[in-house]
């Protein structure tokens, strides 16, 4: 993976090739003048899980309800030090629940928003406020405390707009403590992974 940083400079721009923090060298033959570019070394994975780990970890994230047995054949071992294995991630907090995936277009829930919050004012008393008034909200399905221009962002599901908008002002618009919110609507799901990179 690449990434560049384009940094400037008082005398234009510097640029260091890395990779995995070593092999340092310098290149100011671009028009624009020097740029810095990164090769970032691949993510890897807590040295407590080895190979067997991942794939138990892969093979889950695709299907939950697999049994012991079939999970057992997919990373070649018996049944046993599987089971061992699955407690043990269990017990470390690697898997943290099993869910279901539910079908938010059949359950007339597919309209999906991306609600940006900006509070009146940033303090802790404010800030646990509105976290503890938006954990008891069901509307929301996610809430995340964010840097930027505003404070948090919410991901609600609604059948419809007229169904959020009367969320934003009888459910949001109670919350004493928010100043603002932007409203962005999807309006195509392009690509949704509910697991991660392994």
């Amino acid at each position: 993976m690449e990434k560049y940083y384009k940094s400037g400079k008082k005398f234009g721009y510097f640029f260091y090739f890395c990779r995995n923090k070593q092999n340092i060298s310098t290149n100011s033959g671009s028009p624009g003048g020097p740029f810095r570019k990164i090769i970032l070394p691949p993510m890897t994975p807590d040295n407590r899980l080895d190979e067997t780990d991942l794939k138990i970890l892969r093979t889950l994230q695709d299907n939950a309800r697999i049994t012991t047995k079939e999970l057992a054949a997919r990373v070649n071992l018996s049944t046993t030090p599987v089971f061992e294995r699955l407690k043990r991630l269990e017990r470390e907090g690697y898997i943290k629940k099993y869910v279901a995936i539910l079908d938010a277009e059949k359950l007339n829930q597919g309209f999906l928003v991306f609600c940006s919050v900006k509070l009146k004012q940033m303090s802790r008393d404010v800030a646990n406020d509105f976290v503890k008034v938006i954990q008891n909200v069901p509307q929301v399905t996610a809430c995340y405390n964010v840097a930027g221009e505003f404070d948090y962002l919410l991901t609600i599901n609604a059948p419809n707009m007229r169904y959020y908008n009367d969320f934003v002002i009888n459910t949001l618009g109670t919350i004493e403590s928010i100043g603002s919110i932007l409203s962005t609507f999807v309006m195509k799901e392009i690509k949704q992974n509910h697991g991660f990179y392994l």
